[in-house]
């Protein structure tokens, strides 16, 4: 009788944790991309540095320039150390986009496919398909 109701009990405790451990949700930052960035921390893996980073906290944002919601969408771009490359993340799009920069007389020019981006004294202008989408 002493063994049965040892047996019931530790039964009856193996049940509970299993269970109990089911129900707790996964914490903040719990989740993480194939790079290791913590999604619901709010990091993206940049190419370009090689680590993960918040978007938020990087210094060139960029505004839609006419947005077709009830509120403005941001782009982010990121630079590298030696200025050759604009790696862009789009508040649509999954990863990044990387351009290149290319010979200009006006500034500063990055392109990849449709995507132009310039850079003219202290303000940056992001173009699809000679279209304005987004600036500083």
């Amino acid at each position: 009788m002493k063994n049965a109701k040892l047996l019931l009990t530790a039964a009856v405790v193996l049940f509970t944790s299993t269970v109990s451990a089911q129900l707790v949700p996964k914490g903040t930052g719990s989740d993480k991309d194939k790079h290791g960035c913590k999604l619901s921390a709010g990091y993206s893996f940049s190419v370009l540095k090689n680590d993960c980073v918040r978007l938020f906290e990087e210094k060139i944002q960029l505004k839609e320039v006419n947005p077709k919601k009830s509120y403005k969408s941001n782009a982010t771009v990121i630079l590298s150390e030696d200025g050759t490359k604009a790696e862009l993340f789009m508040p649509s799009a999954e990863g990044s986009l990387i351009l290149d920069k290319e010979p200009s007389k006006k500034g500063q020019l990055y392109k990849k496919g449709k995507y132009t981006l310039t850079k003219v004294k202290n303000s940056y202008t992001l173009k699809l398909a000679n279209k304005h989408v987004f600036k500083s």
